[in-house]
């Protein structure tokens, strides 16, 4: 187990910080691929650290501190979705979003349209999409930092793709430029 984790698990407070300057951008970028929502993503983020602060000594050293770290982040992103749905809101309007899609090119009004749709998908359906298609992980390790099966994630996966691509049919974007284009930008694999 790396000198830093160990101390900042014994309550050194200088290690923990070298942890949060190490781990930051790590964690805010998880939580803004999955949330799309910077302002979200800065609480999750802070929130992901109070728990590690308090979590730490609970690191076992099993699997590597990433790994572990990141299943707390994607835990937590996925807590909030699920308070999130119990309370209804209105929409949630992100201000950077909205400004790029003001100030930019018309690629930008596909982008918005197809994180809109992701941000439509069930929790768990979207935690397997954005794990897999955009961060790049194996179901291997999707399994293991969701706490779920192989098969639970690539079923989860095809799922998701199938609702993505039927959500966005519907918005009558032509399937063989739009879409395409789309899939490409984020790094979808086909199916």
């Amino acid at each position: 187990m790396d000198r830093d984790i160990e101390l900042a698990a014994a309550g050194d407070m200088k290690a923990f910080e070298k942890l949060y300057q190490t781990y930051y951008r790590h964690v805010y970028s998880r939580c803004l691929r999955m949330t799309r929502n910077v302002s979200e993503s800065e609480d999750l983020t802070q929130d992901v650290f109070v728990h590690l602060f308090h979590t730490l000594k609970s690191f076992r050293g099993e699997s590597s501190f990433t790994t572990w770290l990141h299943r707390l982040t994607v835990n937590a992103v996925l807590m909030h979705f699920r308070k999130q749905s119990r309370r209804p809101e209105g929409l949630t309007i992100d201000i950077e979003t909205s400004i790029e899609a003001l100030n930019s090119k018309p690629q930008i009004l596909n982008r918005i349209t197809l994180d809109e749709a992701i941000r439509k998908l069930s929790p768990g359906y979207r935690a397997v999409l954005v794990l897999h298609d955009i961060e790049g992980y194996e179901h291997k390790e999707i399994a293991k930092i969701l706490g779920c099966s192989e098969g639970t994630s690539k079923s989860q996966l095809h799922k998701a793709r199938i609702r993505l691509r039927g959500w966005l049919a519907k918005q009558s974007i032509s399937k063989s430029d739009c879409v395409e284009s789309m899939i490409q930008q984020v790094g979808f694999s086909p199916c």
